[in-house]
């Protein structure tokens, strides 16, 4: 059986660690091209001088326009060349780290998060939208990032809706990967740059991918609620770190390289509803781990542990925590043939996938969720 891991070089995080950023630019040369949004750079500017002058390097403003676009990334690979910059660096959310990731196109990759919302940062792919925001495309490179940098202090001082989020996104990481481990199924980690399903030979996830997104499942239980505490306060302590490495590190890594399954093909189906639009990506998958949870008649007490965990964290147990307030039969089985089609990764579980089963587990762990949150479920 051919297996396949896949992860940064480096992983940093720590107070204060942006001041460092200069010294990882040093080691590819004395300027780079810096991929963000007006904002973040405002919020992190005093360390970004700081540590320009520390190691005597350039940042080259991009003038990021806020869309991962192909046009958006040829302007900025042509600014790049313009500069002549050493290296990429994409600071801030998804958008400006998706972006850096196709100008690098898998070299000389800096990716500087300053929020923990989602698993994103460590991965070798990206999401392509069109420049007025549509899906067009997913990319994959041949390496995963080159460093990845976690100012933990800058964590701490985002919105802390942002950091639950990413508990939600990183709650999937390990039923996805048992599930995805017990169906054989191929995993990301197995795709080289350029490559589509079927040209390269498929891989599978190791023991190692499945032993994170173990820890990872078990780093939230133990610190999420502490955590939340602390970024409320705008503070960074033990469980903070903890939770910040659990939402990027160890998510990551698990998703790519220990596979996807249910929740997150569910999260695509619910986003046919307009109601949920105005959600994060994580607080979606929070529901869909439920869903996936009823689908595979997961034990009782199980569920009960995500459903404690979700309702403490205020992270979605039911669709109307996720603005969905009206659904008809018609379309619960939408959703669920959207789930469905042929390339989701809800096909990774180990038993046969159907649109009704799958609009049935959804329509089950909207009730579940709804009763448990009312305190009619014990």
């Amino acid at each position: 059986m051919r297996k396949a891991f896949i992860c940064p070089a480096k992983y940093v995080q720590g107070e204060d660690e942006l001041l460092n950023l200069g010294y990882f630019v040093q080691t590819f040369g004395d300027s780079a091209l810096l991929i963000a949004h007006p904002d973040d750079v405002a919020r992190v500017k005093d360390k970004l001088d700081a540590t320009s002058e520390k190691f005597d390097i350039t940042f080259v403003e991009s003038g990021f326009q806020g869309e991962c676009s192909r046009q958006e990334v040829a302007r900025l690979q042509e600014t790049a060349k313009k500069h002549n910059c050493n290296c990429t660096i994409g600071l801030g959310g998804g958008k400006a780290i998706d972006t850096a990731k196709c100008v690098a196109e898998g070299e000389a990759l800096i990716i500087v998060p300053t929020i923990a919302a989602t698993d994103a940062p460590t991965s070798h792919s990206a999401v392509l939208y069109t420049p007025e925001g549509a899906f067009d495309d997913y990319a994959y490179f041949k390496q995963s990032p080159s460093v990845v940098m976690i100012d933990t202090a800058i964590i701490a001082k985002a919105p802390v809706r942002f950091l639950i989020s990413g508990m939600g996104d990183a709650l999937s990481t390990f039923f996805e990967a048992r599930a995805t481990a017990a169906s054989y199924t191929k995993v990301n980690a197995g795709l080289p740059c350029g490559v589509r399903e079927g040209v390269c030979p498929e891989a599978r996830g190791t023991n190692t991918a499945l032993a994170l997104a173990q820890l990872c499942y078990q780093t939230l239980l133990e610190d999420g609620l502490k955590a939340k505490k602390a970024c409320d306060c705008n503070v960074v302590t033990p469980a903070l770190e903890n939770i910040i490495e659990a939402n990027i590190l160890l998510s990551g890594l698990g998703f790519e390289s220990a596979g996807l399954g249910g929740a997150h093909a569910i999260h695509d189906g619910l986003t046919l509803l307009p109601g949920t639009h105005g959600y994060f990506h994580g607080e979606k998958v929070a529901f869909g781990t439920i869903c996936q949870l009823v689908l595979e008649n997961a034990p009782a007490e199980e569920l009960k542990e995500v459903l404690q965990f979700c309702v403490e964290l205020g992270l979605p147990v039911c669709l109307e925590d996720i603005g969905v307030t009206k659904i008809t039969d018609e379309e619960f089985l939408a959703v669920a043939e959207k789930a469905c089609i042929p390339e989701e990764s809800i096909h990774a579980m180990p038993f046969p996938i159907t649109a009704e089963a799958v609009a049935a587990a959804i329509i089950t762990a909207d009730a579940i969720g709804s009763e448990y949150k009312n305190g009619v479920m014990q």
